[in-house]
């Protein structure tokens, strides 16, 4: 089918809640207006990019939002009475950029070695720039250089699932208008990995395993996360019998992560292993599952101080989860798509895991997109995210010595952020056994690729040498 007859699913006829809104402004596109294609919206404004321009609109307003912060002159708490404190900022000086320490070899960094040579790639030009001239304001220009770089990787993500979803181009206004992407854009490097993991799905959807698991393996060295996204790709490809391409793709990874990682492990292995013993030895962090959980124990128990306990409950616990999606994913009547199950897998490594810092939520945000592109579940998660950051800052005033709220107000926020992930989780899976609620897989319904992540797995299955039928997919 060519991609110029397809139409675009109009979000006012599909969805009630823009459906709603859509009122204001004179109702739903008429039955008989010229149908929209992914080519042809208006003149010049089509979807796509309106929802670029959007991107680009929210991304301006977090660097005004970030602003306050820039200069790095923390006086009185100003990081968190104007909600504005970014690790970017903090982790220049942390993490001796400013006085031009080479990441892993003159110091070791908290961070996986692709995050760490992106902080250095940027931060030690501008520490030689600024002792070349001191007047150069070395920590603004190393936020807003990050801030640009990061931004333009949030707007190749949102081009990418536009591409993604041709069909369906006003999904990607959730990324681009979400709130959480408005506060949280560059309190990390978050965006690096996020980048490299929906181009990871974006190859694989191409039918380009090798590089699709190049892009993973390359986000596997930014951030642990995007590592997980092969067990998806194990699922669909061992429902569509595609071996090859399965392999392929898991072996690309595993060669990009040794090939970014060996050569630090050979220069100063302590350096480089300061990621995991950091992890191993962290503490309950705030807002995770584990901290609520040690405010309503009854009893005192000692678990929630065992840190070697509780990192391993915790692993195993996501073990656990992940053994039960591979059978589900592998058993369910109709074979699931990519982005539903990896949406699951990395929301159930935040719900298990020990630590949720506050841009880990960015995480989630373009695989929701791709996988439940549905406007009052979204809605209800970005509340609660956005009542979550306003505690979260709260408690740090608290950490601090000033008092803001009682501790309650922050574990209440906590759990409802838990519980709309959770929902989240429940309704993606609700979709995957009952396939006729599911709006990605209904437009795509009349096209050859039912999963439009699919890439291989909507191959035609190769037929049987002896018989010449098809064979059939794992029920």
């Amino acid at each position: 089918m060519s991609d110029v007859r397809e139409h675009v699913v109009s979000p006012a006829r599909e969805d009630g809640f823009v459906r709603g809104l859509a009122e204001a402004i004179g109702g739903p596109r008429g039955e008989h207006a010229v149908p929209e294609t992914p080519q042809r919206g208006g003149r010049f404004w089509t979807a796509a990019r309106i929802v670029l321009a959007l991107t680009c609109l929210t991304l301006a307003l977090h660097w005004v939002q970030k602003s306050p912060c820039r200069d790095g002159a923390w006086a009185d708490y100003k990081q968190y009475t104007h909600f504005c404190y970014t690790d970017v900022l903090a982790l220049y000086y942390a993490e001796h950029l400013n006085e031009g320490a080479v990441p892993y070899v003159d110091y070791p960094v908290e961070y996986p070695v692709l995050t760490g040579a992106f902080m250095g790639a940027l931060g030690l030009p501008i520490h030689a720039l600024g002792e070349k001239n001191s007047a150069i304001p070395q920590a603004t220009l190393f936020y807003d250089t990050n801030a640009f770089v990061l931004s333009l990787f949030a707007i190749a993500t949102v081009a990418m699932i536009l591409s993604l979803r041709r069909r369906r181009p006003w999904d990607a206004a959730l990324f681009a208008l979400s709130p959480v992407l408005l506060v949280t854009a560059t309190v990390n490097w978050d965006l690096l990995a996020i980048v490299l993991a929906v181009a990871g799905i974006w190859l694989w959807a191409k039918k380009y395993p090798v590089a699709a698991g190049v892009m993973l393996g390359l986000g596997m060295a930014a951030k642990l996360w995007p590592a997980f996204l092969f067990l998806p790709i194990l699922i669909v490809a061992v429902r569509s019998r595609q071996y090859a391409a399965l392999v392929n793709s898991i072996a690309a990874g595993v060669i990009a992560w040794l090939a970014v990682n060996v050569p630090v492990m050979l220069i100063n292995f302590e350096n480089w292993r300061r990621f995991l013993d950091l992890n191993s030895e962290r503490i309950i962090d705030w807002g995770t599952s584990w901290y609520v959980g040690r405010h309503f124990d009854p009893f005192g128990l000692e678990l929630w101080n065992n840190v070697p306990l509780v990192t391993n409950l915790s692993l195993a616990l996501f073990a656990l989860c992940c053994v039960g999606l591979l059978v589900f994913g592998l058993r369910v009547k109709t074979p699931p798509r990519l982005a539903q199950l990896a949406f699951v897998v990395v929301a159930v490594f935040l719900i298990t895991n020990k630590v949720w810092s506050q841009q880990f939520t960015l995480w989630l945000l373009p695989l929701l997109v791709l996988a439940r592109p549905k406007w009052p579940a979204f809605l209800a998660w970005q509340l609660a995210e956005v009542c979550y950051f306003v505690a979260f800052y709260g408690e740090l005033m608290g950490a601090s010595g000033k008092q803001v709220f009682p501790e309650w107000v922050f574990v209440f926020a906590s759990m409802m952020r838990l519980s709309t992930v959770i929902l989240l989780v429940v309704l993606v899976i609700r979709d995957m056994v009952r396939p006729e609620l599911d709006v990605v897989r209904q437009a795509y319904a009349d096209s050859d690729t039912p999963d439009p992540d699919g890439g291989p797995a909507n191959e035609p299955l190769e037929p049987e040498p002896a018989t010449g039928r098809p064979v059939a997919a794992i029920a």
